[in-house]
């Protein structure tokens, strides 16, 4: 696996240098290759897909980018997509308002399945139950804070195989969207949104290239992404100044980071880090966080 791994990355370098890219170098590109490679082998993580493309040269490295995990909250990003895709085709407004329910429906059997605060990263709509709320808002909660209840009640509106869809429209073609959260009988029966990090490199590609939805879209959508509250990853390898538009995902043994980085120089470029397999979710965000700071020397040249 080693080997595979190490010829994809020479494959990958030799590719992007043969065109005219500014700055790239491929012994540069294989050195970032080892240094990522170094630090996930010695995290212990069963798997890390990762991801990363500078979105000025094309340089780019992946490695494990095709390898399916439990997507957990990552699923997220699609649904906003389709919200604001639907939005501008006129299907729906952003600021029309839905009833807040915890009641949602299984797709195995149709049976009726509830939502509780205690099992949801942001607990603030719960006790709103029957009250209305806008869909511009409920995706901030969806995304800035992850909020499950907010995720089901938005991707029962746009519906599950229509996100899919758009994410193959889009070149994210193995992504699998097929269900809102905490379906339990979805799970035992493994019907689980997975995901590799090429489809999720792919995806926040489209929207930092403003090819997901229209221009403005896009830029709303990174607007709503650089408000993301847990920062313990990506950013966390970053110079506190730095922009960041992403979104987390975590279960059991699952966590996740992906997005867009932008630099005070008008560099910007995506960067997903997938992690499976490591038990304690500090230890997994300090591989993350690692990871990304290896990549923003890369990019900039520097020591830090």
């Amino acid at each position: 696996m080693l080997s595979t791994r190490r010829h994809t990355a020479h494959l990958i370098a030799a590719l992007a240098c043969s065109f005219p890219l500014v700055g790239c170098q491929p012994d540069r590109i294989a050195q970032l290759h080892s240094r990522i490679e170094a630090r996930i082998e010695e995290s212990g993580a069963a798997t890390v897909g990762f991801y990363f493309r500078h979105l000025q040269t094309g340089d780019s490295v992946l490695i494990d980018a095709d390898t399916r995990v439990h997507a957990a909250s990552m699923m997220k990003v699609p649904v906003m997509i389709q919200l604001f895709r639907d939005a501008e085709a006129g299907l729906l407004s952003l600021d029309d308002g839905m009833t807040i329910t915890r009641t949602f429906t299984s797709i195995v059997d149709g049976s009726s399945y509830q939502l509780s605060a205690p099992d949801d990263s942001d607990s603030t709509l719960y006790a709103r139950a029957g009250d209305r709320e806008t869909i511009r808002q409920l995706t901030e909660l969806m995304i800035t804070v992850s909020s499950n209840l907010a995720t089901n009640m938005l991707i029962e509106k746009v519906s599950a195989e229509r996100v899919q869809q758009t994410m193959r429209e889009l070149g994210a073609d193995s992504i699998e969207v097929l269900r809102g959260v905490e379906d339990i009988k979805a799970y035992r029966s493994g019907l689980n949104n997975t995901t590799t990090a090429r489809d999720l490199g792919v995806i926040f590609g489209a929207i930092a290239e403003r090819a997901a939805a229209t221009p403005t879209s896009c830029d709303t959508m990174i607007s709503i992404l650089a408000r993301q509250e847990f920062n313990e990853g990506i950013p966390a390898g970053l110079p506190a100044s730095t922009r960041v538009a992403h979104k987390t995902g975590s279960i059991t043994e699952i966590r996740h980071d992906g997005g867009v980085v932008y630099l005070d120089d008008g560099t910007s470029y995506v960067l997903v880090v997938l992690a499976r397999g490591i038990q304690d979710h500090d230890v997994a965000d300090q591989l993350i966080a690692d990871l990304s700071s290896i990549v923003y020397r890369y990019v900039t040249g520097s020591s830090r």
